[in-house]
């Protein structure tokens, strides 16, 4: 009897703890949800911004692939979050075995991400945007992807150039295609009152002073250090995730 006691209560804490297991994964794959609604809600609001952040994105390659793969990443965690409730509900060891494997690749990919972003992070430095500017910015009314885009950026941000208007300076392909003209029109200031648009191409006062690098930085800022700390989160639920995926696996009967 005492070992039939002792058998039933070790099987009791069994199903309790598969039970607690069952009903942890089913909050962490909730979580996962939202993180893969989030993602997916970022990228479609990437590609239907009206306010120009759409042709910036599209005009740079990188930044144009990196959109799809939010794209992409948010809508496999959306539906791995999604089978991971349902694995984790009805105890389906086929739909757990299948989560996990996901879950892994996705988790792997991600590492891989951010590997090869600190590797390429050189391509987003402020000396190599000045050189790029001087090398092919043609000028405000020109149509060219690469002007276009800087005009919408400078015109968004209130910015002049990368560091300053200097960056438009003897060498740079603009002052040789617009003899004359020290400062792109964008970069004039709006206010009628107080300027000639004449004087400011020429150079003289007022135009814009600061520079886009510093203006864009500062406006995401914020969201950099908000985008990184939601990164952690995501890889920490990922990992125990699959943990308890695993554990609810090995634990059904």
């Amino acid at each position: 009897m005492g070992q039939g006691d002792a058998s039933a209560r070790s099987t009791a804490m069994e199903g309790d703890c598969l039970s607690c297991i069952k009903y942890l994964m089913f909050i962490f794959n909730f979580f996962i949800f939202l993180g893969g609604a989030f993602l997916l809600g970022v990228g479609i609001w990437v590609l239907v911004d009206p306010t120009g952040f759409r042709e910036i994105v599209a005009a740079n390659p990188l930044l144009f692939i990196g959109v799809y793969v939010i794209l992409a990443m948010g809508s496999m965690l959306f539906l791995l979050g999604f089978l991971g409730c349902c694995g984790a509900i009805r105890e389906n060891k086929c739909l757990l075995l299948f989560f996990f494997l996901l879950i892994l690749i996705i988790f792997l990919a991600e590492l891989a991400a951010a590997i090869l972003a600190f590797i390429f992070r050189e391509h987003l430095t402020r000396d190599y945007f000045t050189k790029e500017l001087k090398a092919h910015y043609q000028g405000s009314n020109n149509t060219e992807v690469f002007t276009a885009t800087w005009n919408t950026i400078m015109a968004t941000f209130e910015c002049c150039g990368v560091n300053s208007a200097d960056d438009f300076d003897q060498q740079s392909l603009f002052r040789r295609l617009n003899p004359g003209r020290a400062v792109p029109e964008v970069c004039c200031l709006r206010n009628e009152q107080l300027m000639n648009v004449d004087e400011c191409l020429r150079g003289n006062m007022p135009f814009r002073i600061k520079g886009c690098y510093s203006a864009v930085v500062d406006y995401f800022e914020a969201y950099i250090y908000m985008a990184g700390a939601l990164a952690i989160v995501v890889l920490t639920i990922e990992l125990f995730a699959m943990v308890f995926a695993m554990c609810l696996f090995r634990g059904i009967q």
